[in-house]
């Protein structure tokens, strides 16, 4: 905080703080406070009570969260989502580190038309995307269906529920692979090429310089979209909820903890046992994304 001096008696020296820089920064604070902030006090504060038949909201304490705790429907829909964090996270981020390899290395033809092409599908929205995937997937009226019928075979239904998380997860990879791609391909754009000449001048192949070189130079970038993507994969809502009426029998209104919150609080009229799951699922997505954050500055 800046301070500026005043007059004063000789030998002696007085310091008034100056609120400028405040006055700078007080809008965006205002607005986080109520944007961020104040729902997450707001679901703090409905967690703590309970709606009941007789007595009508009333303060319960942590009973919610003991609830959470013993519920399995919320634990199954946990498990599925780290199961899809697992999977998916590690496969997107590698197809994303592959492309952003391809055309940093200088030997691509059409780089500009493939790095373009490739981030497309983060441009579609992520309800158009899923539609037309799920439009793609329909063994009835949709492209697997019209295989079927054109070849005479019996393809696997892409929605069925041994095999909807992995259609999602299909889904999620389309669509946010030029996302990472970008990520790690901006940070290539910063090493210098002078490192590269230097390690080819020793002998090294192009193999040995992504992983002495290259690799090492972005380990941030592959932080920061790791965490990324721990948020995205535990936020997981718009795909199953949308691809809810295709497969009724696949996708659970507790498939996902953020599905399950939205079904306990616009279908059940559950307010406060939402908030308290969503509450719940902050902290853990916190805690995980710190400890991606933590391991990857050890590294580094």
């Amino acid at each position: 905080m800046a301070t500026t001096q005043v007059a004063a008696p000789p030998g002696r020296r007085v310091r008034r703080r100056s609120w400028k820089g405040w006055q700078f920064v007080a809008p965006f604070m205002l607005v986080f406070a109520l944007v961020f902030l104040a729902p997450i006090v707001y679901s703090i504060y409905l967690s703590l009570f309970k709606n009941r038949l007789v007595g009508g909201n009333s303060f319960v304490g942590l009973d919610n969260y003991q609830q959470a705790i013993q519920d399995s429907q919320f634990w199954s829909s946990f498990g599925r989502v780290a199961l899809f964090l697992v999977v998916q996270v590690p496969i997107m981020l590698f197809l994303a580190l592959l492309v952003a390899l391809a055309l940093d290395s200088g030997r691509l033809y059409g780089k500009s038309f493939f790095r373009i092409t490739i981030f497309l599908p983060y441009a579609v929205p992520a309800v158009v995307a899923t539609l037309l995937w799920g439009f793609m997937y329909g063994s009835r009226f949709g492209l697997v269906g019209n295989i079927n019928d054109a070849l005479h075979v019996a393809l696997p239904d892409p929605l069925s529920p041994h095999l909807v998380l992995a259609s999602i997860g299909n889904i999620v990879t389309w669509e946010f692979v030029g996302y990472n791609m970008l990520i790690f391909y901006s940070a290539l754009r910063t090493v210098p090429h002078s490192l590269y000449e230097s390690a080819e001048i020793d002998g090294a192949g192009q193999f040995r310089i992504i992983t002495a070189i290259k690799l090492p130079a972005i380990r941030g970038a592959l932080v920061i979209a790791t965490i990324f993507s721990v948020i995205g994969s535990f936020q997981l809502f718009n795909e199953p909820a949308i691809l809810k009426p295709l497969a009724p029998n696949a996708i659970t209104t507790f498939f996902t903890p953020n599905l399950y919150a939205y079904s306990l609080s616009f279908s059940g009229q559950q307010y406060n046992y939402a908030a308290t799951v969503a509450i719940i699922m902050g902290l853990i997505t916190m805690v995980i994304a710190y400890v991606v954050q933590l391991r990857g500055a050890r590294e580094n």
